[in-house]
């Protein structure tokens, strides 16, 4: 996608000395900078920071993380490490387990003087695909908001940030909406502010502003009087795990805006790759690790000050204690369909196409 006129990815390499770069969305929306990653350790700093953070993205630097590891020390024991903390990082979201399989499969029967260079090849294969995937998924999802809507002006509803910020381009969620602005359909989004991280007002408003799609961003708590009101036509979100049977694992706020949606028969819709599929159908979905986060997230918040600076504010009484959940799980029934690069299906019908 572009900033300023200026295409970027999320993440990108630096073959001649085998780095990667970053955007630091952790300084977004006030200021754009890039950093560069050099190791194992720079890594999972940036994924538990949230630098780098979405559950496509956050599988695609994981992969880095591995081939970063074997650059220094390419034997089954840094292996081994390496997946364990990469893994620690980010527990809930299903894609970074997904990356560190995919990269275990292939280098475990690999020679160790043969590692690094065949990890920081498949690194590039999953970075390339994750832009295709997020392509198809924007074209399906296109396709039936074009067969399932005839409206002047389209009123959808996010929440959280799923567009290309969470993956390395296109997005998930938002994908659908930018083939659909391109292609000159009329929207309007209203951005959810998804409190406590605020990636909705950093980050969402922020690339649909770059990309010039109208859009109003909202508290959390708004989302249900705008449907009673009739004013969202659909919601669309992403999602960091997907049960078989049709349940999600989204950001926090995604369960109520779910319920909302049903109350009002406003249609639900989760768009993410296929990676994002727990395929165990046997583990009871409602027990995975939920990662609560620092409590300074709720109790502080973000934001320029009259410097033009960054800084945090305390929001609470001082002493205040504050839970911190990061992600919920909205059941299948709330659900209307899931988009994926292959295809839109109901719930039902995940377990019969991704078994």
């Amino acid at each position: 996608m572009k900033v300023n006129g200026e295409h970027f990815q999320t993440i990108w390499l630096d073959s001649t000395e085998s780095i990667i770069h970053i955007i630091d969305q952790t300084k977004l929306p006030h200021h754009f900078t890039t950093k560069p990653l050099h190791s194992l350790d720079e890594v999972i700093n940036a994924i538990k920071i949230m630098e780098v953070r979405g559950a496509p993205l956050i599988g695609v630097t994981a992969a880095f993380g591995i081939a970063f590891a074997m650059k220094s020390n390419s034997s089954d024991d840094s292996l081994k490490d390496a997946s364990s903390r990469l893994f620690q990082s980010r527990p809930t979201a299903v894609n970074l387990q997904w990356a560190l399989n995919r990269m275990n499969k292939e280098l475990i029967p690999i020679t160790s003087e043969k590692r690094f260079e065949a990890a920081w090849s498949l690194c590039q294969t999953i970075l390339d695909e994750d832009i295709k995937t997020n392509q198809s998924i924007g074209l399906h999802g296109l396709h039936f908001i074009e067969n399932h809507f005839n409206k002047k002006t389209l009123q959808v509803l996010t929440h959280c940030n799923a567009g290309w910020l969470a993956t390395v381009d296109y997005g998930t969620a938002l994908s659908p909406l930018y083939y659909a602005h391109n292609k000159g359909l009329d929207l309007h989004v209203w951005v959810d502010e998804t409190r406590p991280r605020n990636q909705g007002a950093h980050l969402t408003a922020w690339e649909l502003g770059q990309h010039k799609i109208p859009h109003t961003l909202i508290s959390d708590n708004a989302g249900g009087h705008l449907m009673q009101k009739g004013e969202v036509d659909f919601v669309i979100v992403g999602a960091d795990r997907i049960s078989m049977h049709g349940d999600v694992c989204n950001k926090i706020g995604t369960y109520l805006k779910a319920i909302a949606a049903f109350e009002n028969n406003i249609p639900f819709y989760v768009a993410a790759p296929k990676s994002t599929i727990d395929t165990d159908a046997t583990k009871n979905f409602f027990d995975i690790p939920i990662e609560s986060r620092h409590e300074e997230e709720v109790l502080m918040m973000q934001g320029l000050n009259s410097n033009n600076e960054l800084t945090n504010i305390q929001i609470a009484p001082k002493g205040t204690r504050a839970f911190n959940p990061a992600f919920d799980i909205t059941p299948y029934k709330y659900i209307t369909k899931i988009i994926t690069e292959d295809g839109v299906y109901s719930p039902q019908e995940l377990k019969s196409v991704y078994s």
